[in-house]
């Protein structure tokens, strides 16, 4: 069953907040960082993407931007700006934003998960890490001796979960500030602890929604402090990682969609009368597909509709029915020649809240010949192909509203 631990959080004063919250490290680059933190000394941002510090061309794993991301969280703390909590917590983290039109909001429980529900399959993962990038942030946690930021997971519901945080956020919350981006973020100190733990050890299972990357180097940097620690007993806080737990039904997966710089050699033509032989196209004034099974196609300036035959479609293969695999298996790769997809050049995607009229920009400006409108991976699909042991297809899920960086901060001593 799942285990959650509450820590003694160091967190922003009430009023610095807004200004210290970040979006997470990976869903910027470092110029974007630098516009981001743009005439703000405090953002987390200076800890999470230190390199924006450094003169520009600084390699992203030179030694100095770990050393950078330390002095960063260092003053921080110095300047108090960030301050320790007296007592271990977990917390209530709500937040509210519109997508598409529609107004979404997720309420989760903050606390730390053990490294060992994690390596052991409690909790489980749905796609493969790059060792590049997991070295990185298993240094950059040893550095800080800290998860800077949350692993975003999400469980089935529970009644007993849902009357615990629905009493936490009647209570005055610690901090309530809407950011730049129009996400409304509230935290709550969650009052009755205990009960809240033996909820979570009920539960049999978490599913990492977001943060492969930064839940591999939590246990990465855990097991690397228990090998250094010969008096090492267990209960030490290497040993838990960042967490916020949402119930899976209140989630929202935006697709990913993609677009391909050429044709593979073909006319609009031939690849329209291609994809004919692989299920109908039909023009459309609906880009986005309404059910799985289904991909809007914008090529030559017009939006199609192409529909695969449902029987061709193994529904009791979790992998195998995926939109994205369907896609590879019998359009980018027979027709367009795509390969690999994370190591293809000639293919881009589009996630999040950028939808159709990104796409249609892509190709009208000539960069792209062909765009791809996907449906989104339901939350169903991901935990069932989590259950199974198997690996999403890259790029095929995207998250949103994203949690924020720096507001509660787990150290590991």
């Amino acid at each position: 069953m799942l285990r959650i631990h509450p820590f003694s959080a160091l967190r922003p004063k009430p009023e610095l907040a807004a200004k210290l919250a970040a979006v997470p490290y990976d869903v910027v680059n470092t110029e974007e960082a630098r516009v981001l933190a743009k005439d703000n000394p405090i953002s987390f941002l200076h800890v999470s993407r230190s390199e924006m510090d450094l003169p520009a061309g600084t390699d992203p794993h030179d030694d100095a931007v770990y050393t950078q991301a330390r002095r960063a969280f260092d003053k921080l703390q110095a300047d108090g700006v960030l301050v320790r909590d007296p007592q271990p917590s977990l917390f209530v983290y709500a937040q509210e934003a519109t997508l598409g039109g529609r107004q979404v909001r997720q309420v989760g429980v903050v606390g730390c998960c053990h490294i060992d529900d994690y390596n052991s399959g409690v909790i489980k993962k749905h796609e493969k890490t790059r060792k590049d990038k997991e070295d990185d942030r298993t240094r950059h946690t040893l550095t800080l001796h800290a998860n800077s930021g949350p692993v975003f997971l999400m469980y089935s519901r529970t009644a007993a979960l849902t009357l615990l945080m629905d009493a936490a956020t009647k209570e005055a919350p610690l901090y309530d500030f809407t950011a730049v981006d129009g996400v409304k973020h509230t935290v709550w100190r969650l009052p009755q602890t205990e009960a809240a733990v033996a909820a979570f050890a009920q539960v049999p299972t978490a599913y990492v929604a977001d943060g492969h990357h930064r839940s591999a180097s939590a246990a990465r940097a855990g097991a690397d402090l228990r090998a250094k620690n010969p008096k090492h007993t267990g209960n030490e806080e290497y040993n838990w990682f960042l967490c916020v737990l949402f119930p899976a039904d209140m989630l929202t997966i935006l697709p990913y969609h993609r677009v391909v710089r050429d044709l593979h050699g073909l006319t609009p033509a031939a690849f329209l009368e291609a994809l004919r032989k692989v299920g109908s196209v039909e023009p459309t004034t609906e880009p986005e597909p309404a059910a799985t099974g289904s991909f809007g196609v914008f090529v030559d300036n017009r939006w199609y509709r192409l529909t695969l035959p449902d029987s061709s479609i193994d529904r009791s293969n979790p992998v195998a029915s995926l939109d994205y695999v369907l896609l590879s298996e019998r359009v980018l790769s027979p027709i367009l020649g795509i390969g690999d997809i994370r190591t293809d050049k000639r293919i881009d995607f589009v996630g999040g809240i950028r939808g159709p009229a990104e796409l249609e920009k892509r190709v009208r400006s000539g960069d792209c010949a062909v765009a791809f409108a996907m449906h989104a991976t339901t939350i169903q699909q991901l935990m069932k192909v989590s259950d199974a042991g198997e690996i999403m297809p890259p790029k095929s899920t995207w998250f949103e509203p994203k949690l924020r960086s720096g507001l509660l901060v787990h150290t590991l001593d």
